[in-house]
């Protein structure tokens, strides 16, 4: 790709995205302005610049590297191999278990250092 195709690129990026903003801030005004109107309509207009800017982002060749990205995701997340309840559960304990025991570990660590330290070391009692 040349150079002048790439700044093509990023320009033709850059504006879609822009008119994309643009759409949702006018949506926005446009709900705050209509607040004399049911807020069925209010909402209507809201969700509806919303939804334009979506498909207009989604139509750019950002949006649709986007949407690839997202679909190859999905399908990567369908290949997980997600643990059963009884491994779930048994990792769970495995953890906790492992947690009680270096928390007993610890505060045995601490009373050694400190009955050292304070008893032996400085002859505090």
């Amino acid at each position: 790709m040349s150079q002048h195709t790439a700044s093509n690129t990023e320009e033709k990026s850059s504006w879609v995205s822009g008119l994309a903003a643009l759409i949702v801030v006018a949506a926005l005004v446009l709900y705050y302005t209509l607040s004399d109107q049911s807020l069925l309509i209010r909402l209507a207009v809201l969700f509806g610049g919303i939804a334009a800017a979506v498909l207009i982002v989604a139509m750019s060749a950002d949006g649709r590297r986007f949407i690839a990205y997202a679909k190859d995701s999905w399908y990567e997340v369908k290949k997980v191999v997600w643990p059963t309840r009884k491994e779930t559960t048994q990792m769970t304990l495995v953890v906790f278990g492992f947690v009680v025991i270096m928390s007993l570990f610890l505060w045995l660590a601490d009373k050694l250092i400190e009955w050292l330290v304070f008893s032996v070391f400085l002859g505090w009692k």
